[in-house]
């Protein structure tokens, strides 16, 4: 595993217990993304917010995380570990059905 998925690990692993365990059924993923996108991740999924009890035979929602437009924007490694917690707190926020105002109110956007 390379130093940037053990960065968005590390940020899943900060997450508080109570939760990590409430998230189901999604899927984390780096991919290397486009520096001039703009675009740091991306949730893909129906929020647990929006779920009925028939949405379990779905496909597992999708984060991914895009490690070039964070190593683009960042300066140094203690940057880059910030962005890697924030962007994964902020996608797993839409898991949760929290939207993207809420999340820049709350100071992870």
């Amino acid at each position: 595993m390379d130093r940037f998925e053990e960065l968005v690990a590390e940020a899943l692993d900060g997450i508080p217990l109570e939760l990590g365990r409430l998230m189901d059924n999604v899927a984390v993923f780096v991919k290397e993304g486009s520096p001039g996108s703009g675009l740091l991740g991306r949730y893909e999924g129906i929020p647990l917010t929006d779920r009925s009890h028939y949405d379990g035979m779905v496909l597992p929602d999708r984060i991914t995380i895009f490690r070039l437009p964070i190593l683009a924007m960042c300066h140094d490694e203690a940057q880059v570990v910030e962005q890697v917690r924030i962007t994964v707190v902020h996608e797993v926020g839409h898991h949760f059905g929290i939207d993207d105002a809420r999340l820049h109110e709350l100071g992870w956007a």
